[in-house]
């Protein structure tokens, strides 16, 4: 059979693989330098920033959760876009990273406020990833995710700041349907989704009564997160037929990551298993290689939307 190719395209983005680390899991990404090439993967995400320095939840921030997987209340601490334009960038770009900005903000006007400085640096990124999962202050009590005209009033406000830069809207999993939302990033410019946030859920110290994390409920993600956002990934890819979708939750194997693309995703994040094994993006980009020749697959592209029922 002919040799393996693992370039991949979401959307107009062509990356040598279809393996991502997603954001949060992979700190700015520069911490991990000297221990992970970054080259090697398909591009990695940088943690979500904000206009100005936030400074996150109150410890703790991460709890272990039954099944493997790991539920966190970082609460989106960073040190401000700036800070990472000017250090943490440059040192991606130095070691080969194709690089993608994930951003979010409290109102729409910080979301467009941060992707004006990100939209400057276009010509080093691939991508801006939108993170909409995030509290709206304009709208107490909700987020924009969870609303199909706030998610397409932040889609539209980013796109119109970074262009000719793609915009990729990730979207929150605690929804009874993530469509909806879905349909509204899209129809608002989105060149891709990428499914799924976290989960929300709670631990609790049984003998002192109180929940394990310091903001009391925290993002569930890993392993249990897998078939939940693997349905997402298909109901979206029903719904918007050839629409370019990124599958994130609960990807370590070879086996997870052809599920994400058999459901119709062009590409796959890996979060919690680089906390793990900073190297765990890496790895998968070797045994899914080892898979396709197996399998007798040239390309993931070929797998991509071919699972129906």
């Amino acid at each position: 059979m002919r040799q393996v190719d693992l370039r991949t395209e979401i959307g107009e983005v062509v990356l040598p693989n279809p393996v991502l680390a997603a954001s949060g899991c992979f700190g700015a990404g520069a911490e991990l330098l000297g221990v992970v090439d970054p080259s090697r993967l398909g591009a990695v995400v940088s943690k979500s920033m904000s206009f100005a320095p936030w400074e996150g939840n109150p410890a703790p921030r991460l709890a272990p959760a039954p099944g493997g997987g790991m539920l966190n209340a970082v609460g989106l601490q960073n040190p401000g876009v700036e800070h990472w334009a000017k250090e943490e960038l440059p040192r991606l770009l130095s070691a080969g990273a194709r690089v993608v900005a994930s951003i979010w903000g409290t109102s729409v006007d910080e979301y467009i406020a941060t992707a004006k400085r990100v939209g400057v640096l276009a010509e080093d990124l691939v991508a801006v990833e939108v993170n909409v999962s995030c509290p709206n202050l304009e709208s107490p009590g909700e987020m924009f995710a969870h609303s199909p005209i706030h998610t397409a009033a932040v889609v539209r406000a980013v796109k119109k700041e970074v262009a000719p830069l793609p915009v990729w809207a990730k979207l929150s999993p605690n929804l009874p349907s993530v469509v909806e939302v879905a349909r509204a990033a899209a129809d608002a410019g989105a060149d891709a989704l990428v499914l799924v946030n976290t989960l929300i859920g709670l631990l609790l110290d049984v003998e002192r009564r109180v929940p394990l994390l310091g903001n009391g409920t925290g993002g569930l993600s890993g392993p249990p997160l897998h078939p939940i956002a693997l349905r997402a990934v298909y109901e979206c890819a029903q719904a918007l037929p050839g629409f370019p979708l990124v599958g994130v939750g609960g990807v370590s194997r070879p086996s997870h990551a052809v599920a994400f693309f058999l459901a119709g995703a062009s590409a796959v994040e890996l979060g919690a298993a680089h906390l793990a094994d900073p190297a765990a993006g890496v790895k998968l980009v070797r045994s899914l290689r080892r898979w396709c020749r197996r399998h007798k697959v040239c390309t993931t592209a070929e797998l991509v939307g071919t699972a129906h029922f």
